[in-house]
C-alpha cells in the first residue's frame, strides 16, 4: 500500500491496488483504526465502512456508506479479521479487493480528546431529557451516525452550520440533497459527548442500534461546556 498517515489525529489514506486473494493492507496509524471506508477507484461498487462497534464481530459485518441498507454479513469484504495496529484485511470481494483495480481506503483510529468511534441503543424517548446520552470525552465539532439493525440515513451535524444547541440543520452522506432544517432538533452537544433529544428512527428508535463518529470542537481535552 501507499500511505498518507498522521497518526497524531489518528487519520491515514491508503492506496493499494487489489489482488483478488485474501490479503492484508498496511495502514501506516500504529493504533488499530474502528472506521474504514473503502471505495474501488476502477469498478462502479458500494463504499464499503468498517466499524469496529457495529456488532460483536465487527470484521464479520459491512455497510454501505452510500445506501441506507442495515449491516449485511460479508466475509469477502474484510475476510472477517479485524484490523491490528498496522494492517487490515481484506477478502476477495471486488468493492475492496478486485484483481487488478485501485482500491482506496480511509482509516480512522480514536484519539483522545479529538476523535470517538462508538455504538448505542436507541430508546424511543422524545422528552429532552430522556434521550441517550453519548459520552466522547470532549464537545464535538462533528457526528454522523446510522441506524445499523434496520435501514436509516448517515445523519451528519455539525457545529459550523448548527453554532448552538440544539443541532438541527442535517446532510446525509448517503444522499446528494440539499441540508435540510429536521425540524425536531435531534441531538445537543455537550462538553462531554452529545445527547439525543428525538425518538425519530433515524437517530433514536426504541431497542434500535446505532453507530457513530464524533470529532472535537477543541481537541485534545480542552473542550468547554455552552
Amino acid at each position: 500500500s501507499t500511505v498518507s498517515a498522521n497518526t497524531t489525529a489518528g487519520f491515514s489514506i491508503v492506496s493499494y491496488t487489489g489482488t483478488g486473494s485474501e490479503a492484508t493492507v498496511g495502514h501506516g496509524l500504529g493504533a488499530a483504526p474502528e472506521w474504514i471506508v473503502v471505495k474501488n477507484r476502477d469498478t462502479s461498487k458500494n463504499w464499503i465502512v468498517y466499524h469496529a462497534h457495529i456488532h460483536s464481530s465487527p470484521a464479520e459485518k459491512s455497510i454501505n456508506l452510500n445506501e441506507t441498507a442495515e449491516l449485511y454479513d460479508s466475509a469477502v469484504t474484510f475476510n472477517d479479521t479485524a484490523p491490528t495496529s498496522t494492517v487490515f484485511s481484506v477478502g476477495t470481494g471486488q468493492s475492496t479487493n478486485k484483481s487488478g483495480d485501485d482500491h482506496i481506503a480511509y482509516c480512522f483510529a480514536p484519539v483522545a480528546g479529538f476523535s470517538a468511534f462508538g455504538s448505542y441503543t436507541g430508546n424511543g424517548q422524545h422528552n429532552n431529557n430522556l434521550g441517550p446520552f453519548i459520552y466522547t470525552g470532549f464537545r464535538p465539532a462533528f457526528i454522523m451516525f446510522k441506524r445499523t439493525d434496520n435501514t436509516g440515513t448517515w445523519e451528519m451535524y455539525d457545529s459550523t452550520r448548527s453554532p448552538e444547541n440544539p443541532y438541527k440543520l442535517a446532510l446525509l452522506a448517503n444522499d446528494p440533497m440539499a441540508e435540510y432544517n429536521v425540524g425536531s432538533y435531534p441531538a445537543d452537544m455537550v462538553s462531554n459527548g452529545f445527547k439525543i433529544r428525538h425518538s425519530g428512527a433515524a437517530v433514536n428508535a426504541s431497542g434500535a442500534s446505532y453507530i457513530y463518529m464524533a470529532f472535537a470542537e477543541h481537541p485534545f481535552k480542552t473542550a468547554r461546556a455552552r
